[in-house]
C-alpha cells in the first residue's frame, strides 16, 4: 500500500471489538513511534500502554463517553516540557509538535497493521496523571485508544481542497 492509500484508509474509529491486540503488532507501532522526528532530535516523549482492566477502567473515566468503553487499550501519548527544545529568538516550546509527530506515526502504524485507533485530546489530564502516577514534569497530551476496529461505517473524510489550504 503507498502512502496516500494508507493515509486516506486511517480514520478515527470509536467502536472497538474485544479482542487483544498481539505483541508482535504492538511492537511494530511502538517502533515505528520510537523513530519518529522530533526537534533537535530531543525526543521529549513517554508512552503509556494501559491494557490492564482496573487500571483502564480508571483511564477510561477521563473521557465520559460511552465510545470509549469498547477500546481494549489506551495509549496515553505524554510529554516532558522540560526535556524538550525550545526556540532560541522566542523561547517557543515544540514538545507538542513532537507529540504530534509521534502519535500519527502511531496512527498510521496501527491503521498499516489493520487496527483503529482516535486521537482523544478532550479528557481529564489532571486524573489520568493520578492515574498513571505519572512524574511532576510529564504531561498526558494525547489518549489513543487502539484495537480492531468493530464493522462500523467508516465515516467519510471531509477536507479542504488543495486550493483551500495552499498559497
Amino acid at each position: 500500500m503507498n502512502f496516500l492509500d494508507l493515509v486516506k484508509k486511517r480514520y478515527s474509529v470509536r467502536s472497538y471489538l474485544p479482542r487483544a491486540i498481539e505483541a508482535d503488532k504492538m511492537n511494530y507501532i511502538m517502533e515505528c513511534v520510537r523513530l519518529a522526528p522530533s526537534a533537535v532530535n530531543y525526543q521529549p516523549w513517554h508512552f503509556s500502554i494501559v491494557t490492564d482492566a482496573e487500571k483502564l477502567a480508571a483511564l477510561k473515566s477521563t473521557y465520559p463517553r460511552e465510545w470509549i468503553q469498547t477500546a481494549p487499550c489506551i495509549i496515553v501519548a505524554c510529554t516532558d516540557h522540560q526535556e524538550a527544545w525550545h526556540r532560541k529568538m522566542d523561547g517557543k516550546d515544540h514538545a507538542d509538535v513532537d507529540i504530534a509527530i509521534a502519535v500519527e506515526h502511531l496512527c498510521l502504524a496501527a491503521a498499516e497493521q489493520g487496527l483503529g485507533t482516535c486521537w482523544v485530546c478532550n479528557f481529564d489530564a489532571s486524573r489520568c496523571k493520578e492515574v498513571l502516577s505519572l512524574p511532576e514534569s510529564w504531561e498526558p497530551a494525547v489518549l489513543i485508544p487502539i484495537g480492531y476496529a468493530t464493522e462500523e461505517a467508516v465515516p467519510e473524510k471531509r477536507r479542504k481542497t488543495l486550493n483551500e489550504i495552499v498559497f
